[in-house]
């Protein structure tokens, strides 16, 4: 089934009108659902971009809910009534003992929404549930307080919750949820042919391994490059070695002045990596996502240096000199680098060039 688009809603109902800094913010960020108290959604002024999930305590409360709000309760039976009246509906489930585990599992395809809360901080009875409505159309969200729990939430079984009830007032961590959510939106990249136009020994050098704590597959690699204005795709260590088992965690990325591509559009020296950082994992198609770097590994090895071109732009990478490691050829193929000549084709990266610790900056920067 087809991954459903990650959803946030905010709870406000434990925020008051008058708390303006939190509303605010949330105003002027990427979410764009809120769940209300009825009286907060009669009474309250929200920007027009919000759409509504309103709770519902009594059946008799149904006819004050505007049309195009989705009706929030724990109560089936308004929930029922709420259905026949055109509306969408979301069911609360406040999970404490297997029975109501259970009784989650068995409803909550019977609804649009389903939002879920837990009494321990475990993931078992999620992953329980993302199991039993993997093949539902419920949009499944869990009740979170931060933004590191919004992420495991996301995580959990790989498929994760369909999205999240975030509920605090706390600025900071509203804050960092929005920067979570910023992060999600990952662009696909643009790759190119890049036509190789010279290869050398580049002596001893220092180069690095990035190792994650994420499991690549056999069309993923990172962008590696000398310059800010663009890399060359460096496979995972996810292709036939004959001495060795593989590494699908590790990018074995070159030396240790390259850079290597992060989300919003950062870029970061190998040498100043280090465990918790995020970097970019691509595939052939230039698809991303993000990976956590759990050590960078560095060792004195033999060197090579690739040179080529993209159209005008001139690209370097510097990898270590041995035929296991891999570069993706411009179809998609790992290619051997010690085989590697004058006139093959390489997958590469592009972007405008100038960067300043790993940022970019509109300034007059020459790389060769």
């Amino acid at each position: 089934m087809q991954q459903k688009e990650r959803q946030v809603w905010y709870d406000g109902r434990g925020v008051s009108v008058e708390n303006m800094d939190v509303w605010e913010l949330i105003n002027h960020s990427p979410i764009d659902k809120v769940l209300v108290s009825l009286k907060q959604r009669q009474d309250g002024y929200f920007p027009q971009k919000m759409s509504f999930i309103t709770e519902v305590t009594e059946n008799e409360e149904l006819e004050q809910v505007p049309s195009g709000d989705v009706v929030f309760s724990d109560d089936q039976e308004i929930l029922t009534n709420a259905k026949k009246s055109g509306y969408k509906t979301c069911i609360f489930y406040s999970v404490d003992n297997r029975e109501m585990l259970e009784r989650c599992s068995r409803e909550a395809s019977d609804y649009d929404f389903a939002a879920v809360d837990f009494d321990l901080p475990t993931n078992i009875p999620l992953e329980l549930i993302i199991a039993r409505l993997e093949e539902s159309n419920t949009i499944l969200l869990r009740a979170v307080n931060t933004a590191i729990d919004t992420e495991i939430a996301y995580g959990t079984l790989e498929k994760g919750s369909d999205g999240v009830l975030f509920a605090t007032s706390d600025i900071d961590e509203v804050k960092r949820l929005t920067a979570f959510m910023s992060k999600q939106s990952l662009p696909n990249l643009e790759l190119h042919p890049m036509v190789v136009t010279e290869v050398m020994h580049a002596g001893m050098g220092v180069r690095a391994c990035i190792d994650t704590t994420g499991i690549m597959t056999q069309d993923e690699g990172m962008i590696i490059g000398s310059t800010s204005g663009g890399g060359i795709f460096v496979c995972s260590e996810t292709h036939y070695l004959p001495y060795m088992n593989l590494r699908p965690f590790r990018v074995n990325a070159g030396a240790v002045h390259s850079y290597v591509w992060q989300p919003e559009e950062a870029a970061e020296y190998l040498s100043d990596l280090k465990a918790g950082d995020k970097v970019l994992c691509v595939n052939t198609k230039g698809e991303t996502r993000v990976l956590t770097v759990g050590r960078i590994k560095t060792e004195v090895r033999p060197m090579l240096l690739i040179k080529g071109k993209v159209g005008d732009r001139e690209l370097n990478v510097i990898v270590q000199d041995d035929w296991h490691i891999r570069i993706m050829s411009a179809d998609g193929k790992p290619r051997n680098a010690s085989t590697i000549q004058p006139g093959d084709e390489l997958l590469a990266y592009v972007c405008e060039p100038g960067r300043h610790v790993g940022v970019k900056v509109s300034e007059t920067i020459i790389e060769k």
